[in-house]
C-alpha cells in the first residue's frame, strides 16, 4: 500500500520546509529589469514566472509583497525579462539582495547593460535572450474566499525579442545551448538544463 504524507496547507505542512516550490519545480526564473519613474534601474529574479500565451506572447511574474519591480511596472507599464544562465548565476543571485530603492542592482551585481528598442528598462548584457514587455495586467491574488493577499501577478506582452544567434540552429531555438538555470525548492536549490537531460516525444497525430 502506498503511503503519503498528506496535509491541508491552511493547517500547516508538518515538514521542515514548505514543499510546494520543491514540487512545482524546477521553475524558470523571471530575471526582471525595470526602471523607476525617477530613472533608477532595478533588476530582480522571480521564481514564480512563466509564459501564458503564444499570440500575443504573454509572460508573467508573481511577487510576494509590493516590491520595487511591481511599483516600477505599475508606474511605467514596462519591464524586460532576461534569461538567467549558468554563467550568470552568481550575478543573478546577487541581484536578489534586499537593498534600498535607490540602489542599482545592475551595478551591485557587476552586470553590463544593453539598451532596449521599444521600452525604457535596460537589458542584461551577456544574457542570450531578452524579452521587452509592455504591462497588460497587474492582478492582486486572492484566496478561495476572495480575500486579497500580499501577492501580485504582473503580466506583460512581449513587444520585442532578442535572441543571440548562437542559440539558433536551422531556425530552431536550442533550449539547452544557453545553459539556462531554473529554481528548485528549499533555500538554495537550482537546476541547469543540459543536452544530457533532453529526450524527444512527438505529439500523437
Amino acid at each position: 500500500m502506498t503511503e503519503y504524507h498528506s496535509y491541508e496547507p491552511a493547517k500547516g505542512h508538518g515538514l521542515k520546509h514548505n514543499p510546494l516550490n520543491a514540487i512545482v519545480a524546477p521553475r524558470p526564473i523571471g530575471w526582471i529589469s525595470t526602471l523607476s519613474q525617477g530613472g533608477v534601474r532595478n533588476l530582480a529574479p522571480y521564481s514564480f514566472f512563466n509564459a501564458f500565451a503564444y499570440v500575443p506572447p504573454l509572460i508573467g511574474f508573481s511577487s510576494q509583497g509590493w516590491k520595487d519591480s511591481i511599483e516600477n511596472a505599475r508606474a511605467t507599464r514596462e519591464f524586460v525579462w532576461n534569461l538567467a544562465t549558468r554563467g550568470q548565476a552568481q550575478a543573478m543571485n546577487a541581484s536578489s539582495a534586499t537593498v534600498a530603492r535607490d540602489v542599482d542592482e545592475f551595478a551591485l551585481a557587476g552586470l553590463g547593460t544593453l539598451p532596449s528598442q521599444l521600452v525604457r528598462p535596460d537589458r542584461v548584457a551577456g544574457s542570450p535572450v531578452q524579452f521587452e514587455c509592455k504591462v497588460t495586467q497587474i492582478v492582486q491574488l486572492e484566496t478561495k474566499e476572495g480575500t486579497a493577499i500580499e501577492q501580485w501577478l504582473v503580466l506583460g506582452e512581449v513587444v520585442a525579442a532578442h535572441i543571440h544567434r548562437a542559440m539558433l540552429e536551422d531556425g530552431v531555438y536550442q533550449t539547452a545551448r544557453a545553459r539556462p538555470i531554473l529554481r528548485g525548492g528549499g533555500p538554495a536549490d537550482y537546476f541547469e538544463i543540459t543536452e544530457a537531460a533532453l529526450f524527444q516525444m512527438p505529439r500523437p497525430a
